[in-house]
């Protein structure tokens, strides 16, 4: 029940969060980045939160992301797929 109550937090959170993020960065998304991010903010508390507290997006740039994620992937054995989604999530809430 505490999971799911963290979940249905979090995509509410980043609905709001996501289209007024990139707007004020200047920077536009397409469909399909927005997709993606979608399923990362999904997936993000299922993957993260199962071992360590998960991390919000603006605590590391995105080159540190790309490593945290890379290590993270060989730790977890989570498909290239999902580890993209997350990545795309944790860019669009910097």
């Amino acid at each position: 029940m505490k999971c799911m109550r963290l979940l249905i937090i979090s995509l509410l959170v980043v609905v709001a969060i996501l289209p007024a993020s990139r707007v004020l960065a200047g920077e536009e998304q397409t469909p399909e980045q927005r997709k993606l991010a979608m399923e990362g903010a999904r997936l993000w508390p299922i993957y993260c939160a199962q071992c360590h507290n998960a991390r919000p997006g603006s605590e590391f740039s995105p080159n540190q992301w790309d490593a945290i994620l890379m290590h993270m992937k060989t730790q977890s054995n989570m498909p290239a797929k999902n580890i993209r989604a997350i990545k795309e999530f944790l860019k669009t809430v910097r």
